[in-house]
């Protein structure tokens, strides 16, 4: 990160507010000139009223006093108007670049979105202070002391040598204050941007957190980057406090030196009263820029650096990335083994006090009905169905149908709006939300990969599961091979929502993820759908081998080989139009009474 005062990028980008900085910079350096003015009558004022002047000789000055004070007054809030008008012009300039660069050719490998998010909002913000304040202070700090030093040297040289020699001292302790300064801006934004892109991704995937029981895990981490965010910004601003003491005091004596000296020279006779009092007074003018850049300076190093990283990312080539080499297609054709098929045990009688109650426990749906808010017809009406310990169902049907929404009731991410689904006679609402979450392990259609490593990621569900136990889950998905050639192997990271990784890896490693969870009932929501045929056959072979002592719930458009995966339950219409058995099940799956 750059530690120039002024970065030269900003300024090439800020062309569009480049005459409102001019106009900033014009007005200040008038009002410096009007400063001159009011020392010089405000030195005449009081000299003449010292030496017994009446007020109507001194009207004319007065009047020209209350006309400078006015004009500064003027001046002030033009260049303050001014300054801010090119702090808006120079962020929507940039954010909008931002946008461009991110909509059109990606964000690249060196920011995330949650990173973005800051960056756009919250970093571009603290530009105001840049532009506002720090860039016109930086000008006036480099003239106006010349031209008060002139002013008073004209009067008194002596002041005016005093002022060269100790004004030095506000610069240098300025410029080791603020490489300081810097540093820690940089890290508060470092630490904000992990904040934010963290929360982003925990929010993303709180639905896969909450199935498996990892968003309390969340807690801490988010406690702990906050902790580190708080302790960032605590620590620049103490350095902006402390800053502003030495500065100020630096100050203060210098400016104490040139009183002494006047107040010694004014007691023996060697300076007029009325030079001694524009000495003092015009004295703390060329101190003042140059506190006012290092103040704002300290108060806009949050924006420069977010406008610095904004335009790192715009800086960077946009060539084509490079994706991850995709896994060669296995060349041994798919033979349909058995289908391992376990129909499980009948209700079970005991009580839900063990932890996997759903490996003995069937699950039953009567008349159960889904409506969503907004939407005219109910994504499911009045299904009744049986699910025991051990079964396999495939559910199949148009889009729309209720497939999506039946596995929604059981990961309890919906509440039936009427019937009952019960386990074990008990209603599945009266249960413990975790114990029963404990139990599934889901495929969403489009899973949520999180910004960390690719087996952190697989292990999600079972953060104690040795290296071995992801490998071994990761073959089980046909992931083996692709993972090992990424960069660093299991050990790469994921990137924001593994978009790193394609679209079928993505899907390989969240099947990793549920075969590795020990779940009683696996539900797979179109698991290969982003898969090519070999790629998909095999993962059904290992999801029949994983599965054979699970309860699985299969849904998919695909209707080829999909015979040997479990019973099938086409979907219409939010309710179940067919049933297809395996060859060789005769048990019915549905209450008596049902299609």
């Amino acid at each position: 990160m750059s530690r120039r005062p002024v970065d030269a990028r900003l300024l090439r980008s800020a062309s569009a507010a480049r005459s409102y900085l001019a106009l900033t910079v014009l007005a200040g350096l008038a009002g410096a000139g009007l400063s001159l003015a009011q020392a010089g009558l405000l030195a005449r004022a009081l000299a003449g009223a010292a030496t017994g002047v009446g007020i109507g000789a001194l009207a004319g000055v007065l009047t020209g006093l209350a006309i400078v004070l006015a004009g500064r007054a003027a001046l002030g809030y033009l260049g303050e108007t001014t300054a801010l008008r090119a702090a808006a012009k120079v962020k929507s300039q940039l954010r909008q670049r931002l946008i461009t660069r991110v909509t059109e050719q990606g964000a690249g490998s060196t920011a995330d979105r949650g990173e973005l998010a800051v960056l756009a909002t919250r970093g571009l913000d603290g530009i105001d202070a840049y532009f506002a304040r720090y860039l016109p202070q930086l000008v006036l700090a480099a003239l106006v002391p010349v031209a008060v030093i002139i002013a008073i040297g004209l009067t008194d040289w002596l002041s005016a040598l005093m002022i060269v020699i100790s004004l030095p001292l506000v610069p240098v302790f300025g410029a080791l204050l603020g490489m300081r300064s810097r540093a820690q801006a940089s890290r508060q934004l470092a630490a904000l941007a992990r904040l934010g892109g963290h929360f982003l991704d925990v929010v993303q995937g709180l639905p896969t957190l909450r199935v498996f029981g990892r968003a309390r895990a969340q807690e801490s981490t988010i406690d702990a980057m906050t902790s580190q965010y708080r302790s960032a910004t605590m620590a620049t601003l103490r350095v902006a406090f402390l800053s502003g003491f030495v500065l100020e005091l630096a100050a203060a004596l210098a400016t104490a030196l040139v009183a002494v000296e006047v107040g010694l020279r004014l007691l023996a006779g060697h300076i007029g009263y009325q030079a001694a009092l524009f000495a003092l007074l015009l004295t703390p003018e060329a101190f003042l820029p140059l506190r006012n850049a290092a103040a704002q300076f300290h108060a806009s190093a949050e924006g420069a650096q977010a406008a610095e990283r904004v335009l790192d990312l715009l800086d960077e080539q946009a060539g084509p990335a490079a994706g991850p080499a995709k896994p060669r297609p296995d060349s041994r054709q798919c033979r349909p083994g058995g289908t391992q098929l376990r129909l499980g045990t009948p209700q079970a009688s005991m009580a839900l006090d063990q932890p996997d109650y759903l490996r003995r426990c069937a699950v039953t749906l009567t008349d159960v009905t889904l409506a969503y808010q907004g939407r005219a017809e109910p994504a499911l009406a009045g299904i009744s169905l049986q699910i025991r310990p051990g079964e396999h169902l495939v559910l199949t049907g148009p889009t729309g149908a209720g497939k999506s929404s039946l596995l929604a009731l059981l990961l309890r991410s919906a509440a039936p709006t009427g019937g009952r689904i019960e386990i074990a006679g008990r209603p599945l609402a009266d249960l413990d939300i975790g114990p029963w979450l404990a139990q599934l392990a889901w495929v969403p259609q489009h899973p949520h990969m999180f910004a960390t490593t690719v087996a952190g990621n697989i292990a999600l569900g079972r953060p104690a599961a040795t290296r071995a136990d992801v490998t071994a889950a990761a073959r089980l998905a046909g992931a083996d091979n692709f993972i090992r050639a990424l960069p660093d192997g299991y050990d790469t990271n994921a990137g924001e929502r593994g978009l790193s990784l394609s679209a079928g890896q993505r899907q390989q490693i969240a099947l990793a993820r549920a075969f590795l969870r020990d779940a009683a009932v696996m539900l797979l929501d179109e698991p290969t759908a982003h898969l090519d045929p070999v790629s998909t056959c095999l993962v059904r072979e290992s999801v029949r081998a994983v599965a054979a002592d699970r309860t699985v719930i299969y849904v998919t458009h695909q209707r080829d080989g999909i015979a040997a995966l479990g019973t099938e339950l086409t979907l219409g219409g939010g309710q179940v139009a067919q049933v297809v058995r395996p060859p060789g099940d005769l048990q019915a799956r549905l209450p008596t009474g049902t299609a």
